[in-house]
């Protein structure tokens, strides 16, 4: 099966994680990322300050896909990973929330984010073994409704992202389309030059 890694196309400004949805279940979109942690459940850091604490994206983990066409696999890189994440805070994003990918969410925020950097890491405090370089978020829940009738119900398990990302055969294909390009408009200028010259 097919493995595809996925890139932050940085020409396009759509590009990056829009919002964290906390779900009970991966979405299966196409043209539309929206990825459950997998295996890998929040945990519920206090009940009174209602704070969960999970991964958002862990890198070079398969994850499964399928669409219309194929079932394949993808994969973000570290590198991929730690610039999603600084983007997702750039761009403001901290207080877009879903649930299930379907409903908008308010009075639920990102109060806190960091990238593993080793096995010290304060997420093994609370009993979550992710690798090095995961995106951990812990999530600020001021929505009475929400934290009584799905975080301590248990109907939600995880976190998961929604955004856009290139993969990475589709960006090497629009890069060499781009330099192929540029290659015919020397051309065409460099045969303009010519006749210029011939008319002189």
């Amino acid at each position: 099966m097919e493995i595809v890694e996925l890139l932050l196309d940085e020409e396009n400004e759509d590009a990056g994680i829009d919002a964290i949805s906390i779900v009970s279940a991966p979405a299966i979109e196409s043209n539309f990322l929206a990825f459950k942690s997998q295996e890998i459940k929040f945990a519920k850091i206090d009940d009174e300050k209602r704070i969960l604490m999970g991964a958002a994206l862990i890198p070079n983990k398969p994850i499964y896909r399928k669409d219309e066409k194929k079932e394949y696999y993808v994969y973000f890189s570290a590198d991929t990973v730690r610039k999603a994440s600084e983007l997702f805070f750039m761009n403001g994003n901290q207080n877009n929330t879903t649930l299930e990918h379907n409903m908008s969410l308010n009075g639920l925020t990102v109060v806190e984010s960091w990238i593993v950097e080793g096995e010290q890491d304060k997420s093994k405090m609370y009993g979550l073994d992710v690798p090095v370089g995961t995106w951990m978020v812990s999530m600020k829940v001021n929505n009475d409704e929400i934290w009584n009738e799905y975080v301590k119900t248990n109907r939600v398990k995880g976190f998961s992202i929604e955004g856009y990302f290139a993969d990475k055969a589709n960006m090497k294909a629009s890069a060499e389309d781009i330099a192929e390009k540029e290659a015919e408009e020397k051309i065409e200028q460099i045969r303009n030059l010519f006749k210029k010259k011939r008319l002189n």
